[in-house]
């Protein structure tokens, strides 16, 4: 029997099988805690898609769960692509489609613009076209990459298992139009938002000075989103939960206090 190999390292320095897999993909990577502007933040060549990219890792999400801003060029596509971890995108500017479609079936395309949140389907296969021939279309998705590729240790069934999850997704024509249902607790279940940035909220007085909000369930995902608004002056009551909210400002102006319990508050 071959004696184990030695080695004088610390097993935490080969890094998660998730963040090796960022290294792999050769677009940039943003940590820390906040971004000012995503609608600015710059953006590099991904192979992988044949847009542009920046990962974003912010240090709340615990590789829980992680972001992308993805810009698509002028009048041209992404690449086809599927894999096992769900993405909720919104639309940061722009406008164009999506085509989803499952091996040997129908292909459904829907439509898309500035405001706009969906997510394709679980390892279904899906496109991102711009529809503009004179301006980049940019999203920023929200993904379970981190905790999906850390469980698996395997990048080639995580982008080429053939699975068909059809309890999630089994070609409906009706997939992306459907109004969807509206269930207690301001959740609606829907597949597509047209414009999440003047979706009807629902009064949710408990959260403190008349804020109001909306709890989205998308594409049958584990990965849900809401929107909130307050009103002028007014703010959210503080909260702690797990980690992994990323939190997109659509409108106005304000700012944030952010503490690990006992700590200092930052502003």
């Amino acid at each position: 029997m071959e004696e184990p190999k030695i080695s004088t390292n610390s097993i935490t320095e080969k890094g998660s099988s998730y963040k090796r897999w960022i290294a792999s993909e050769g677009i940039p990577i943003i940590e820390g805690f906040f971004i000012k502007d995503i609608r600015e933040v710059p953006l590099e060549p991904w192979k992988r898609t044949g847009g542009l990219a920046t990962r974003i890792c912010l240090e709340g999400t615990g590789e829980t769960n992680d972001a992308y801003i993805c810009e698509i060029p002028p009048g041209k596509a992404l690449e086809p692509q599927k894999h096992m971890f769900e993405e909720l995108i919104y639309i940061v500017s722009g406008r164009g489609a999506t085509t989803v479609w499952n091996d040997g079936e129908p292909k459904h395309t829907f439509e898309w613009q500035e405001g706009s949140v969906f997510s394709p389907p679980l390892n279904s296969w899906h496109q991102h076209f711009n529809g503009n021939g004179a301006e980049p279309a940019r999203y920023l998705a929200v993904t379970t990459a981190p905790c999906m590729i850390n469980l698996i240790h395997n990048i080639d069934f995580i982008f080429n298992c053939d699975y068909v999850f059809r309890d999630r997704f089994d070609s409906q024509t009706d997939y992306f139009n459907n109004p969807g249902t509206w269930y207690a607790g301001r959740v609606w279940q829907t597949n597509f938002v047209a414009d999440v940035r003047n979706l009807k909220l629902l009064d949710w007085k408990e959260r403190g000075g008349g804020g109001s909000q909306v709890r989205l369930e998308i594409s049958e995902n584990t990965l849900c989103g809401h929107v909130s608004e307050f009103p002028v002056g007014t703010y959210k009551k503080a909260h702690f939960h797990g980690p992994g909210a990323h939190v997109i400002i659509l409108s106005g102006q304000g700012y944030s206090l952010l503490w690990p319990k006992g700590q200092p508050i930052k502003r």
